[in-house]
């Protein structure tokens, strides 16, 4: 099989797998979404969602969370990781919003990568899930998956990102990036039993 037809497998199973696929992470809006994403590095949705419903129902705006302590902010969101730095990012970050935008959240990548906290991935997110724009957000389970499929040879995920962006219609990108992320948790986790793990096998025979 070529990497096009690959791709194209993936493609098919994955719509078969997962018609639907909402997005895991709580949310109401562009902000909430912006937070939980923000909140996800380096610990899992799972997580986030369980500290959320406290954190908005404290402040679940820009200008309320601007209103809120780091230390109000960090008790908030203690059960994660890296509580300190997040919850300094979140703090500034709702400060901008509201001091630059008028608490609305922008939607360019320029500026929300300049908000603290807000790499290219959380970016992506939600240029693709709040604002609908087409984007290929890559974490670590599409970086592996899409490299176990040699969809990718991509050494970071930036490389990956554009290889994906290649390989798969615009028109599929921000339901695709979803679907490969279930299928990992599924089917194919990082570490575990990948008998399940059926896509590979038959992108392999």
């Amino acid at each position: 099989m070529t990497k096009k037809q690959r791709a194209q497998v993936v493609m098919q199973e994955l719509e078969k797998l997962y018609p639907e696929v909402p997005v895991p992470l709580q949310h109401k809006d562009a902000f909430t979404l912006l937070v939980a994403v923000a909140l996800s590095a380096q610990t899992t949705d799972k997580k986030v969602n369980e500290i959320t419903p406290h954190l908005f129902a404290a402040a679940d705006t820009p200008q309320k969370m601007a209103l809120l302590q780091v230390e109000e902010i960090r008790y908030l969101i203690r059960q994660i990781g890296l509580t300190n730095q997040k919850a300094k990012n979140l703090k500034r970050m709702a400060e901008l919003l509201v001091e630059n935008h008028n608490g609305v959240v922008p939607q360019t990548f320029e500026e929300l990568e300049a908000l603290p906290g807000v790499g290219h991935k959380t970016a992506s997110v939600v240029m693709s899930q709040a604002f609908g724009f087409p984007a290929f957000p890559v974490d670590t389970h599409i970086h592996r998956l899409m490299k176990q499929w040699k969809l990718t040879e991509g050494k970071n995920v930036v490389q990956t990102e554009n290889d994906a962006k290649k390989l798969f219609p615009k028109s599929t990108w921000n339901k695709l990036h979803l679907q490969i992320i279930f299928y990992g948790r599924e089917y194919s986790p990082a570490r575990g039993n990948s008998e399940k793990d059926f896509l590979t096998k038959m992108l392999f025979v």
